[in-house]
């Protein structure tokens, strides 16, 4: 069983910044690949990006250039930094991880950007 905490939403101003990280506890070992996903009223829950075992990544065309998916390996903590944020990046950031062939979720973490 992987239980996985989110933190850093908040609000910002348009064109700001937040760093979300993504913490599994539990048993972590075998998780495949991590990754944002996102949700806004009305929405149905998109991609925003994945990193997987080896540390390649791919991103959502919305974010490309602005946001960054990043992991540290000695926290088993996965980063996502958002540059640049728009109005259209307000949404419930949701944290993935795929263990085994089964996917657990965070509880998400709410990103709000002012315009």
């Amino acid at each position: 069983q992987v239980q996985l905490v989110e933190t850093g939403g908040g609000l910002v101003q348009a064109g700001g910044s937040l760093r979300l990280s993504c913490a599994p506890s539990g048993s972590a070992l075998g998780i495949n690949v991590m990754g944002w996903y996102r949700q806004a009223p009305g929405v149905e829950r998109e991609l925003v990006a994945n990193i997987f075992r080896g540390g390649s990544t791919n991103y959502a065309d919305s974010v490309k250039g602005r946001f960054t998916i990043s992991r540290d390996t000695s926290k088993n903590t996965v980063y996502l930094q958002m540059n640049s944020l728009k109005p259209e990046d307000t949404a419930v950031y949701y944290c993935k991880a795929v263990l085994f062939g089964k996917a657990y979720w965070g509880q998400g973490t709410q990103v709000t950007v002012s315009s």
